[in-house]
């Protein structure tokens, strides 16, 4: 049986190759031209098409390094299928440093966007058309806002048996079920039948070595998993996720600054002390109190508050959470002591 044609920006691309292909996207009112490039990589023998996209909100890098990463595996070699990796959706964003596109839309509740729409709805409309409605598979990289940290977690739709398949194959210790949004990337590959994997890791414009390499190995686990590479040759003992759908983001009871007392992935118990928001002159505090016991699994860190900000964002875990908080501190172990996959000395780890 042969293997399919396939076209992505009007260019053919043949079996065994590796292209570089630029997607237009609407210039600059300067006249200036840009594009999102897509890095295809396909295999001579038939098999899944995922794409991997990161930096649909521009501010959110991690996955930009992830990607990079990615693309000098050495297990791609061995690739069945085809990979289409976008290290850089929007490029508009990316630039500005912004999470938005220029028309102040989030690229993110614009899916599946349009062609005669706004800037971000043809972005959007162009990601569906050249990459989504050509792909079996998706796993796209976020990051929490600027200025608040997500534990490496996976979000997606539990109650889609392949999806969760690839949730449990990507080897985070957090995985959440979480619903779907309006506009968002993963609603819009749910009306097309295709299971996606949304991983979410550290904070917007900074880099997190740990969530990096997570990212990484969770993507190569998950091409193993649908058959795109071979099963690994190393033992590999990562213990198995723990689901949940009941989270909850602790807000400020009052405005002032803030003293967080408790990091990403700590473990709390109902009326634990999290932080205490004091005002300037320190003649009145009062402590932030964990309404429930679970895992810090998001959290600010800007101790400036208003009352009512988002303070920490608590997994609850009902009877699970002492095994939650084991497997999070081996998986913190682990990616501490792993060696990077590369030898190249330019891709020392990234000083967090």
């Amino acid at each position: 049986m042969g293997i399919s044609p396939l076209t992505i920006g009007g260019v053919d691309i043949a079996p065994g190759s590796h292209r570089i292909i630029d997607l237009p996207v609407a210039p600059l009112y300067t006249h200036g031209d840009l594009a999102m490039a897509v890095h295809v990589y396909r295999s001579r023998r038939s098999g899944p098409v995922l794409f991997v996209s990161a930096a649909i909100h521009g501010d959110e890098l991690n996955g930009v390094e992830i990607i990079r990463r990615l693309l000098k595996h050495a297990a791609l070699k061995s690739l069945r299928g085809t990979l289409l990796a976008l290290p850089i959706v929007n490029v508009y964003g990316f630039i500005n440093h912004s999470r938005y596109l220029p028309d102040g839309r989030d690229l993110n509740r614009s899916f599946p966007g349009s062609a005669s729409g706004s800037l971000t709805g043809r972005l959007a409309d162009t990601f569906m058309r050249e990459i989504v409605k050509q792909s079996t598979h998706g796993i796209d990289l976020h990051t929490g806002a600027r200025h608040r940290g997500n534990l490496p977690q996976i979000r997606a739709d539990l109650n889609d048996p392949e999806t969760m398949a690839m949730a449990s194959a990507f080897g985070v210790p957090v995985i959440l079920h979480s619903r779907l949004r309006d506009g968002s990337l993963r609603a819009a590959m749910t009306e097309q039948r295709r299971p996606m994997l949304l991983y979410e890791a550290g904070e917007a414009l900074r880099f997190d070595e740990t969530a990096i390499r997570a990212g990484v190995n969770g993507i190569i686990n998950v091409m193993r998993a649908i058959g795109m590479l071979p099963p690994s040759r190393r033992r590999q003992t990562a213990p198995q996720p723990v689901m949940t759908d009941q989270t909850v983001w602790l807000r400020a009871p009052a405005s002032g600054v803030m003293r967080s007392l408790v990091s990403l992935g700590a473990r709390v118990a109902r009326d634990d002390v999290l932080g205490v928001i004091a005002d300037p002159m320190g003649t009145a505090e009062q402590a932030v109190l964990a309404p429930n016991d679970g895992i810090v699994i998001g959290r600010t860190y800007l101790p400036l508050v208003y009352e009512g900000d988002a303070l920490f964002h608590i997994a609850r875990y009902r009877r699970k959470t002492a095994t939650v908080a084991s497997q999070l501190e081996q998986f913190q172990e682990r990616y501490d002591q792993e060696p990077m996959s590369s030898d190249d000395p330019l891709d020392a780890p990234i000083a967090n």
